[in-house]
C-alpha cells in the first residue's frame, strides 16, 4: 500500500463440528461442496466449511444435477453453442481496436519517414497497444480456465489495501480489514468493478467502501450521480453482451463474476435514484481477527 494510491474521506451461526476447509485442501471446492450436499450435509454447513455463500452452493448443486440429467438422457446442453459464439465475437471485438492501432503505428515506423523527435512517442503508443492486446489475451485465458474449472487460486490472508485499483482511490472504511483470497485474482475483479462504475452517464463521484460483515468482507464501489440505465446494467452482467461503442460485444463483468465465484465470493449491484454500488463479497479468514474500526 502506498499513500499516493489512497485518498481518505471523513465520514452465521458458529460452526459446530468440522473446521472450515481451505480450497488448497481440495482439488475443486465446488465439487467438494456438491459431494458434501449430495452426501447429506446441510447446504449451510457445507458452505460454511468451504468459506463460500450458501447461494453459491445451491447453484453448484443445481448445475451439477442438471448436467448429470442431461448427460444420462443424452440431451445437449442448451445455449452452449450460442455462448461459445458470443464469446468468440466478444474476443474478436476486444482485440480489433488494439490490433488496428498496433498495425498502424508499425506501418508508420516501417515507412521510415517519421521525424526522429517523434520516434520515442510512436514507440510508446505501439507499446501501449501491444500491452492492451496482452491484457485481452489474459482475459480470455482467465475465462477459459474458470469455465473449465482449472483456474489456479492461491488464497491467503491479505489486507483490503492490497486489492486496490491503480491511481487515486477515495475510500471509506478500514483498508486493513483482512480478506482470505488470491490477491491477484481479487484485485482484477475489483478493478473491473471500479471501471464499470464509470459507465455512462459519467458519475459525479466514485469511491471504495470497505465493510466487514463476518464471515465476509464486502468491497463496494459506490458511484454518486445519475443512475445507469437498467438495460445497460443487465448487459454488463450478461456474458459477452456489453460494449462501449455499439460495434460489438465485450466481456463486461462476466470475468469479474467468474473470478469472484472461483474465490468463494460473489458480485452484485444495488442502485437507487442517487447512487449505484457495485460490490464484491469475499471470505474473511476463519482464523484471523476481523477488525471493526473505521478509518476517520
Amino acid at each position: 500500500m502506498t499513500a499516493s494510491r489512497l485518498t481518505p474521506r471523513a465520514d452465521v451461526p458458529a460452526q459446530l463440528d468440522a473446521p472450515p476447509q481451505r480450497p488448497e485442501q481440495r482439488s475443486d471446492v465446488r465439487l467438494g461442496c456438491v459431494m458434501d450436499v449430495l452426501g447429506g450435509t446441510p447446504t449451510a454447513l457445507a458452505a460454511r466449511r468451504a468459506g463460500v455463500e450458501p447461494a453459491l452452493v445451491h447453484r453448484w448443486v443445481r448445475v451439477f444435477t442438471e448436467a448429470g440429467m442431461a448427460r444420462l438422457e443424452n440431451r445437449p446442453e442448451p445455449g452452449i453453442a450460442q455462448q461459445r459464439d458470443r464469446f468468440l465475437a466478444a474476443f474478436a471485438h476486444e482485440l480489433r481496436t488494439p490490433l488496428a492501432v498496433a498495425q498502424g503505428w508499425t506501418d508508420i515506423l516501417a515507412d521510415g519517414d517519421l521525424p526522429p523527435e517523434m520516434t520515442a512517442a510512436t514507440v510508446d503508443k505501439l507499446s501501449s497497444a501491444l500491452a492492451l492486446l496482452a491484457e485481452r489475451t489474459r482475459e480470455a485465458e482467465y475465462l477459459a480456465a474458470a469455465a473449465l474449472g482449472r483456474l489456479r487460486v492461491t488464497r491467503r490472508p491479505v489486507p483490503a489495501s492490497e486489492l486496490l485499483p491503480e491511481g487515486e482511490v477515495p475510500f471509506v472504511g478500514d483498508l486493513e480489514a483482512c480478506v482470505d483470497t488470491d490477491p491477484r485474482l481479487a484485485a482484477r475483479a475489483l478493478r473491473d468493478l471500479w471501471t464499470a462504475a464509470l459507465t455512462p452517464p459519467r458519475p459525479e463521484e466514485r469511491e471504495l467502501h470497505v465493510r466487514v460483515a463476518a464471515p465476509w468482507v464486502e468491497l463496494r464501489v459506490v458511484r454518486t450521480g445519475e443512475p445507469i440505465e437498467g438495460r445497460v446494467l443487465q448487459a454488463l452482467f450478461d456474458p459477452f453482451d456489453h460494449n462501449d461503442d455499439a460495434t460489438g460485444v465485450s466481456t463486461g463483468l462476466y470475468l469479474a463474476r467468474a473470478l469472484a465465484v472461483a474465490l468463494g465470493g460473489s458480485i452484485g449491484l444495488e442502485q437507487d435514484g442517487e447512487r449505484t454500488a457495485f460490490w464484491l463479497r469475499l471470505p474473511a479468514p476463519p482464523d484471523h481477527p476481523i477488525p471493526t474500526r473505521r478509518t476517520p
